[in-house]
């Protein structure tokens, strides 16, 4: 037998210890690896959401460790749902989230049954698609922030080109109506190549028989999309939307490069106010009942839309 290291641990081992682990069961070696897993995983998201609970019950601020901290029972959580400006940027973040996942689906639904029709070019130009997902979010953000730009910008010249207006008689990140809009069109041009993406595996996963048979029976091609494409390749499009729902609830650095939830608050989101009430405000206690309230509103709808997700597959 080779000297190695394994071997020279076996020889070191005590008879007894030995003895406990030979005998040691398939799911006890299972656990044994398993657990250090589970430990860490507990300290990295279990205890920071234990002490974020805690400290929603408080007027504990960050800025000031040495003040005494006074527990306020549920003060905070009135404060936050009774506020009319937690409710504009709920409303700005319900206004991007419908127009985004919106957007993204029907364009990513539509390259994707572009995409599956195999022409020439079809590898090139699904990887062109698929480029601005690759970047960071920053850089977008800045990228966009050049194109918007009213002097210089191209997004403003293609606007001109197309409808005729003086290119500089408009700001997409300085006017209150056109900003939300603004972020809308970035999110939707960075995004979208994720959502063609699980559509064009939905639309691949249709056995060429169903459509052959449709065809026997003379069904014309509109009825096949409406009866065999959009019910197979509906629990995709669902999964698609419940990944970007997710994502864009804590939107955070692709805004705040593009408009800062500027002009004024128009497109501050949820996650940009949370930002200022916990680190410029430093209402450590009341950012942390906010952070609970949107952790529960995420988690609530997340769950209601799995289980119809889930009714869907098993159709």
């Amino acid at each position: 037998m080779s000297d190695t290291p394994f071997n020279r641990a076996a020889k070191a081992t005590p008879p007894s210890v030995a003895a406990k682990i030979r005998g040691l069961s398939d799911r006890a070696i299972a656990w044994i690896f398993v657990l250090p897993t589970i430990f860490l995983l507990l300290a990295v998201n279990i205890f920071p959401l234990i002490w974020t609970i805690n400290l929603s019950f408080t007027n504990f601020r960050a800025n000031r460790p040495n003040r005494e901290v006074e527990y306020i029972g549920l003060r905070n959580y009135e404060r936050i749902l009774t506020d009319s400006d937690i409710w504009l940027t709920m409303q700005a973040t319900a206004h991007f989230l419908f127009w985004t996942i919106f957007f993204q689906v029907l364009i990513g639904f539509a390259l994707a049954w572009l995409i599956n029709r195999k022409f020439k070019g079809n590898d090139l130009w699904t990887t062109l698609i698929v480029l601005p997902m690759m970047l960071s979010p920053a850089v977008v953000g800045n990228f966009w922030t050049f194109l918007y730009q009213p002097q210089i910008g191209l997004f403003n010249y293609g606007i001109s080109f197309l409808t005729g207006i003086d290119p500089s008689s408009f700001q997409m990140i300085g006017d209150v109506t056109l900003a939300p809009w603004s972020i809308v069109i970035v999110d939707t041009w960075m995004w979208t190549p994720f959502v063609m993406l699980i559509c064009l595996a939905g639309l691949r996963s249709i056995p060429d028989y169903i459509y052959e048979a449709a065809e026997i029976d003379r069904a014309s091609k509109w009825r096949q999309f409406w009866t065999i494409t959009i019910p197979m390749v509906l629990p995709f499009l669902m999964l698609a939307v419940l990944f970007r729902g997710i994502e864009n609830f804590k939107m955070f650095d692709l805004v705040v490069q593009l408009t800062g939830g500027g002009p004024g608050s128009i497109t501050e989101l949820t996650s940009i106010n949370l930002k200022r009430e916990a680190f410029e405000k430093w209402r450590t206690g009341y950012a942390s009942a906010y952070a609970i309230i949107l952790f529960v509103t995420v988690f609530g709808l997340a769950s209601i839309y799995v289980k119809a997700l889930n009714r869907v597959k098993e159709r």
